[in-house]
């Protein structure tokens, strides 16, 4: 159940693109066609796998204070977590490397069309914000890593192919000229992402079971009788003031 509410709100509540809108640049300069978002999408789903999972690793076993421990008990007070963002960027730019050198050898006219963004993907923020916000929510372990990593390129996924499918369509369409261009497409995605905050609730009715009935209180069972019947005359006279 862990996994499938990790997959679920990391693709549409959390989605990296219309909720903390994080790799826009490559999201607005590659959406121009489906064929060519597929194709970034697809490399970031692979990175993302790769890396957050990788991440993880080295966050738990090497960077977290306390982490070395397994090296002895004089490492145990080490704490290297100054280091995340150079060993998370360094493990980011060798498998972007690694889907450069695939992309070209297996699609060159993707390769291509995607130019200078596929090595970009080393310098994205949303590549960077899964293996940080796995490390500051404190995923618990490397399956749950994984199924995040694999989870948020989706939704990053999900959220170019759309912008692409609506960008093609949206050239046949009547836009006016002063937001023809990048004005329509930051319109369209603010759209998107309020529509997708309607996912929001997806996940938070029915996790616990209610134990204890709300019960009414009256109020008799809190005061007694004299105390009631003051009040009552207090509040006959008021009435007949008012009167």
């Amino acid at each position: 159940m862990e996994h499938i509410e990790l997959f679920f709100k990391s693709i549409f509540i959390d989605n990296m693109v219309f909720a903390t809108f994080l790799g826009m640049c490559s999201y607005l300069a590659v959406s121009k066609k489906v064929s060519t978002a597929v194709g970034l999408g697809a490399a970031v789903i692979f990175v993302l796998a790769i890396t957050v999972p990788l991440n993880w690793l080295l966050d738990q076993y090497i960077l977290q204070e306390g982490a070395l421990k397994w090296l002895g008990a004089e490492y145990a007070d080490y704490d290297l977590s100054f280091l995340s963002f150079i060993m998370f960027i360094a493990t980011i730019a060798t498998m972007v490397q690694l889907v450069e050198i695939i992309v070209e050898k297996f699609s060159p006219s993707l390769y291509n069309s995607l130019g200078i963004f596929l090595p970009l993907i080393a310098v994205n923020c949303a590549i960077l914000g899964g293996s940080l916000f796995m490390q500051s929510r404190e995923i618990a372990s490397l399956g749950l890593a994984l199924n995040y990593g694999v989870s948020s390129g989706i939704g990053w996924f999900l959220a170019i192919v759309a912008i692409a499918a609506i960008r093609e369509k949206i050239r046949y369409s009547n836009v006016p000229p002063a937001l023809r261009g990048l004005g329509i497409t930051f319109i369209i995605t603010g759209l998107m992402a309020i529509g997708f905050m309607s996912f929001g609730g997806m996940l938070t009715g029915g996790d616990e079971e209610v134990k204890d009935k709300v019960e009414t209180v009256k109020v008799e069972d809190v005061l007694d009788d004299e105390t009631i019947d003051e009040l009552k005359e207090i509040a006959n006279n008021t009435k007949k003031t008012l009167e």
